[in-house]
């Protein structure tokens, strides 16, 4: 290890006293330059070795900064459903570990996908199992980063197993995603272990969405990363979905389209007030939001907000995206 001094550290360790602070004088023989005592079972020590650490990470990975028009994908869902095999299968090699032992990713891992002309980061995370089966701090330490992976996320690409059926947890998963409004890929993997026939896709995608519902404006793709079928579909389809939220629309445009709609089904009126919606713009926010504004936006109820979301989908491509629509009075 002389030969790689500059990034080699010898640390001394169970120097509890002074008796043992001398002893560990010895080990200057050694030759190494950086040597540190310490003793890992009353922590002192520990303090300088860290910041000697810290001194040596690169300043342009410390202060590394998010580019704003690159997306940043969490690749998430319940353990060992594949998806660090997803990950490892859109890099082309095996940055993440895979075996068939649930759990074995612990830690969010971010990686830089750069590849024909497409560009992102992609965030492994550890598997989300249901609280109750959570019974150690580790495991429940790596859900927390998961969540907080999903945070950091511009689109959320949640991951089922083809050979298992929706379950409660993936709804879970996916409520909360929408829930923090994140762009959203659904994920059918090991799709190449499931027997076919010919509306298989077909049928397996409408019993998907009905268990998504209401929001099921989603894309789904139906995957294999052992044998990397539709792996470039996944890649389309995720700056398909990082496009979709950035979608901005003109409010004349806006006007034009979602007040005829309006005309064809008026709110209904609440103690004889009759509700007129006048005008509608989008918001600058980083979820698409938009602001119908109108006389009595009190009295408009969820049932016309359904409505008038199903006509924005209908009229504007937000697949895979949440909306936001606020009442404002006019």
């Amino acid at each position: 290890m002389r030969k790689h001094q500059g990034n080699v550290f010898l640390v001394v360790n169970k120097v509890d006293n002074n008796e043992r602070a001398y002893m560990a004088s010895e080990f200057y023989s050694m030759g190494m330059d950086h040597m540190y005592q310490l003793s890992s079972m009353t922590g002192s020590g520990t303090g300088e070795l860290l910041d000697a650490i810290v001194e040596r990470i690169p300043k342009d990975v410390e202060n590394e900064e998010h580019d704003p028009n690159v997306p940043r994908v969490c690749i998430i869902g319940q353990p060992n459903v594949g998806k660090s095999s997803i990950v490892n299968a859109l890099l082309g090699e095996d940055r993440n570990i895979v075996t068939d032992i649930a759990g074995t990713t612990r830690d969010s891992i971010h990686s830089h996908y750069h590849k024909f002309g497409k560009e992102m980061i992609l965030i492994d995370t550890a598997g989300i199992r249901r609280k109750a089966k959570v019974h150690e701090n580790l495991e429940f330490y790596s859900v927390i980063r998961a969540i907080n992976a999903l945070d950091e996320a511009d689109i959320a690409v949640i991951v089922l197993d083809a050979q298992s059926s929706v379950e409660q947890q993936d709804l879970a998963i996916y409520r909360l995603a929408v829930k923090k409004r994140r762009g959203i890929i659904v994920v059918i993997n090991k799709w190449d272990l499931v027997a076919k026939s010919t509306n298989t896709v077909k049928e397996y995608e409408e019993h998907i969405k009905s268990k998504l519902a209401p929001f099921n404006d989603v894309p789904i793709v139906f995957t294999s990363a052992l044998e990397k079928q539709r792996i470039f579909k996944l890649v389309e389809t995720i700056e398909e979905v990082f496009h979709n939220m950035r979608n901005k629309i003109s409010t004349s445009v806006l006007n034009e389209v979602m007040l005829k709609e309006i005309e064809k089904y008026t709110p209904p009126a609440v103690s004889g007030k009759l509700v007129k919606i006048k005008y509608v713009t989008q918001l600058p926010t980083h979820t698409p939001s938009f602001a119908f504004f109108a006389n009595h936006p009190k009295y408009i109820k969820e049932p016309y907000r359904n409505y008038l979301e199903k006509q924005m989908r209908k009229n504007f491509n937000f697949k895979g995206v949440p909306i936001n629509i606020f009442f404002r009075e006019k």
